[in-house]
């Protein structure tokens, strides 16, 4: 017993670490506790369900900084039986961090996806087996474990993640923005009558356009990662809530949402799943609870919850479970009410707002600013190109250009990276 008990005491001590590693961590202590068994110089999880940081990385800065979500996309396609709920395992050559590399690759039930660079595994053929099941748990192990952190993810992880989500959606529409004009530039010079050789310019008008649409699609890409449709994300809070359904005795009702309603951002869908969970968790605690009733509905700007049971109307808005729910609402910005009526049941009602809080604007008196200046001066700070200012201000380029001269002048900037360090230094973003 001694020597079993120290033969799968340090297997025993990774799945700890994994169990309680908090997800920015998770990628390195997966990494870890993989090496015993199989070696790699990087290792990378992407995974949906975590909208603010799909990628989690450790291992090589070179590999990793590079990875693309195209590479990852291409890989997942790739991978034989992705469809199923096995953890299928695959290995080969792909593009990841920008390069053709050796890779392996490993699915999930949750349709998380795990990559390893240069895999490295056991020199003994005799323990591959072995290595390969204990890899494949330990992976399995790591995607349930960010699925569950995900959903019951603290305020600040929300609050984190709604900011890391924006930014990306404002950065990849930054690339969309500077790569359009230069490839519609490119098809309007490739097009023109006045060049010669039709067959070339037929076979370059053809190369930019698929590049045209390749970016456009990534764009799509992205911000299919970072946004939820309603129907969907209420179809998945049924998923969740089917077991009770099926074992509790109780009546779950769900009335659903429209099916054109204003897609979620990742982070208030799965607060709202897991706050409409808690509730029906805490009714179902209740004596003589027979039918719980749950709709979701969307006003354009906000997700609106209403859950009724038809218990004694018992349920008390500080009781701990239902205190930490309305944390989670808080950290959203978004509004909590228990009403309850003894003998008739309780009544608990959330919006959630869809987009995040206004930036207080910040003290910029003393640069005295012209009205459209500041909204210049904001929109540069928040990374726009000058095509997208004149754009969002239904303003002309040139017109913008002059707003910039006078800007800088005023705020003593010399250069448009200046300008936009001086505004973030005094809280414009």
């Amino acid at each position: 017993m001694p020597e079993l008990v120290q033969a799968v005491r340090p297997l025993l001590e990774d799945i700890a670490a994994l169990s309680a590693a908090p997800l920015a961590d998770i990628a390195q202590r997966l990494r870890e506790a993989l090496l015993p068994y199989l070696g790699s110089s990087a290792l990378v999880i992407f995974t949906e369900d975590c909208t603010g940081r799909p990628q989690k990385k450790a291992g090589d800065e070179a590999i990793i900084s590079r990875v693309s979500i195209a590479e990852l996309d291409h890989i997942r396609a790739s991978l034989p039986g992705r469809d199923s709920s096995d953890v299928e395992l695959w290995q080969g050559h792909a593009v990841l961090g920008g390069e053709e590399r050796p890779v392996l690759a490993l699915s999930s039930p949750s349709n998380a996806l795990l990559v390893l660079a240069n895999p490295q595994p056991l020199p003994d053929p005799a323990d591959k087996a072995e290595a390969q099941w204990v890899v494949r748990y330990l992976w399995k192990l790591a995607a349930d474990r960010i699925r569950e952190k995900v959903a019951d993810a603290p305020p600040s992880y929300l609050i984190e993640s709604r900011a890391a989500s924006a930014e990306r959606v404002r950065v990849t529409a930054e690339l969309v923005d500077r790569h359009s004009t230069t490839l519609e530039t490119l098809l309007a010079a490739l097009r023109s009558p006045a060049l010669g050789d039709e067959a070339a310019r037929k076979s370059a008008t053809d190369v930019a356009a698929k590049a045209l649409v390749g970016l456009r699609t990534l764009n799509d890409r992205t911000t299919d990662l970072v946004e939820e449709p309603v129907a969907t994300a209420f179809q998945r809070l049924r998923d969740d809530l089917r077991p009770l359904m099926n074992f509790s005795g109780i009546d779950v009702q769900f009335i659903e949402p429209p099916v054109n309603g204003r897609a979620l951002p990742g982070e208030v869908a799965h607060a709202a799943r897991a706050i409409v969970r808690g509730v029906v968790l805490a009714m179902v605690d209740q004596p003589k609870v027979r039918r719980i009733r749950t709709q979701w509905d969307c006003d354009g700007e906000n997700l609106l919850i209403n859950v009724r049971d038809d218990g004694l109307g018992e349920l008390s808005a500080e009781a701990p479970n239902i205190a930490r729910l309305v944390q989670r609402v808080e950290a959203l910005d978004g509004r909590f009410s228990v009403d309850v009526m003894s003998g008739w049941g309780a009544d608990v009602a959330v919006s959630l707002p869809l987009d995040p809080p206004a930036r207080q604007l910040a003290d910029v008196a003393e640069w005295k600013l012209g009205e459209r200046e500041l909204e210049v001066l904001q929109l540069l700070a928040a990374g726009q190109r000058n095509r997208a200012i004149a754009g969002k201000l239904h303003i002309s380029e040139n017109t913008v250009k002059f707003h910039l001269r006078n800007i800088f002048r005023k705020i003593g900037a010399s250069s448009r990276t200046e300008a936009i360090a001086l505004a973030h230094s005094n809280g414009l973003r």
